[in-house]
This record gives C-alpha cells, sequence and structure tokens, in this order.
C-alpha cells in the first residue's frame, strides 16, 4: 500500500495538451517530473500518484532505464532519476556559463561569511538552485541543484521579485500562489510588496524563517547586459547564527557578491 505521507507528486493531466503533441512523450516526461520531486517510489506508487495504469506506467519506466534516464534499486524495486537525467540537467546549466563563474565567488562569499553560499536561477514562478558552497559548519542549510523553492518564500525569490516585472507579484497573488509555509510566510499581497520595496532600497533580501522554521537567508540579484535580474547569490542558515542584529552587514556582503557576478558576466546594475 502507497504510504499516505508521502509527497504527492504532479496531477495527471496538469499541463493541458497542446495540439501536435505526443502522448507517449508527454506520459515519460510527467513520470521524470514525479521522480525527480519524490524520489525512492514503487511502480504501485509511481502509478497511483501519476494516475496511470501500472502497466503502462511499467512499459515508460522501462523505456527510461534503457536510455538511463531513471533506474531502479534491485534490493527496494524503488525508481529513481537516473544518470542520464543528470547529464542533460548538467548540459542546462552549462548553457549561460553563469554556474562556472560563479563558483569562485560564492566559495569566496561562504569562507567570508561562515554560512552556506547558493546561486540560483528563475524558472516560472519558483527559484531553482543550480549550484551550491557547503559551509562546514554541523548544522547548515541545503539546497542540492535541481531544488526549487518559491518566490514569495525565499531569499533568492523574492531579490528576483523585487527588481522584476511588478505584474509578476500580481499574476502570482491572483493565481493564488502565495502558500503559506511558517507563520512568517508574506502571503498578503501588501504586505509582500511592501517587503520588495525595502529589497529594492537597500539592494539584499531577506528571508526570516519564511520558509522554514529555524533558518533565515540573505540574498542579492544579479543583473544580465539589459539591466534584468536572471539570478541570484544567497547565504543561508540556522536562524541562530544569522542573527537579526547581524542582517545589515551580512547583507552588504551579499549585495557586494552579488554585484560582483553581475561585473563577470557582463551584466549591469540598475
Amino acid at each position: 500500500m502507497a504510504d499516505p505521507t508521502r509527497r504527492r507528486g504532479r496531477p495527471r493531466k496538469s499541463v493541458p495538451e497542446a495540439p501536435g503533441t505526443v502522448q507517449a512523450l508527454d506520459r515519460a516526461l510527467d513520470l521524470l517530473d514525479l521522480l525527480a520531486g519524490a524520489p525512492g517510489l514503487t511502480l504501485s506508487e509511481v502509478a497511483e500518484q501519476a494516475g496511470q495504469p501500472p502497466s503502462t506506467v511499467h512499459r515508460v519506466l522501462h523505456t527510461l532505464a534503457l536510455r538511463g534516464m531513471v533506474e531502479s534499486d534491485p534490493a527496494t524495486q524503488a525508481w529513481n532519476i537516473g544518470p542520464q537525467a543528470f547529464r542533460l540537467g548538467s548540459a542546462f546549466m552549462r548553457r549561460s556559463g553563469i554556474v562556472e563563474r560563479a563558483r569562485p565567488v560564492l566559495r569566496q562569499l561562504m569562507q567570508h561569511s561562515g554560512e552556506t553560499a547558493n546561486l540560483g536561477i528563475l524558472q516560472g514562478n519558483t527559484v531553482l538552485f543550480v549550484s551550491q558552497v557547503e559551509t562546514q559548519e554541523t548544522i547548515r542549510a541545503f539546497f542540492p541543484p535541481g531544488t526549487s523553492s518559491p518566490l514569495h518564500a525565499s531569499g533568492i525569490g523574492k531579490a528576483l521579485l523585487a527588481f522584476g516585472p511588478a505584474q509578476d507579484l500580481q499574476a502570482m497573488a491572483q493565481g493564488g500562489e502565495l502558500t503559506r509555509f511558517t507563520d512568517k510566510t508574506l502571503t498578503d499581497p501588501a504586505a509582500l510588496e511592501a517587503d520588495l520595496a525595502r529589497i529594492r532600497q537597500r539592494g539584499f533580501s531577506f528571508d526570516d524563517e519564511e520558509k522554514t522554521r529555524g533558518m533565515r537567508c540573505i540574498a542579492a540579484p544579479v543583473f544580465d547586459l539589459s539591466k534584468e535580474a536572471i539570478a541570484g547569490v544567497s547565504v543561508s542558515g540556522p536562524s541562530h547564527r544569522i542573527a537579526v542584529e547581524h542582517v545589515q552587514a551580512l547583507g552588504a556582503v551579499v549585495a557586494a557578491a552579488a554585484a560582483s557576478l553581475t561585473e563577470i558576466m557582463g551584466g549591469k546594475t540598475p
């Protein structure tokens, strides 16, 4: 029996099929998306969460496994993303070169702050984390490449929202996407807009346990040649180390790191 506590995958047909799409390919991509968000599912669990017959799911997974996109653990019969999916994802991250160019900046930021440094890019209404340099502290934040976080409840997300088009926030609010994660999550559009105004004024954002209790994050945007915010850098760690009285000084360090990466990428700060 499937574990009811497992995170549900993307509902079947959550994205309407466009004319001319290949249904079998659409199903395969749905399963990849599901396993990326909920690894370690058995065949029956994949079928249940995808809303597809087990026989169909088995054929699709077997085909994907032959191409290295997924793999099954013989001992547990659990399915996971395979090495070929990682190679394809790595090709995406190499496309702009920002990951490689950001590594020295992130490393220096981690050493200066003592906290985990992250790089994230905009992906729809979420932040996609594409690189990280971990602190050596025992208790630390961990956002492995491929992890995503909502814009309104993350440091990098709020930095991108603050310097992005105003209609992005309006669309999120109208679409009911301001989900509450903790009692500090900004789910009121007016309160979030007020916070974004402060971010624009000081040049960095502050996630004060808005996604995860006990964790804080400070972030700043990275701009391209057109002065558009294309990415963000951040430091994240437990609240007892990122104290409120340290936010201003640490924010200046993060903003300087983001400005450095903007310059390295040939961008321009507004």
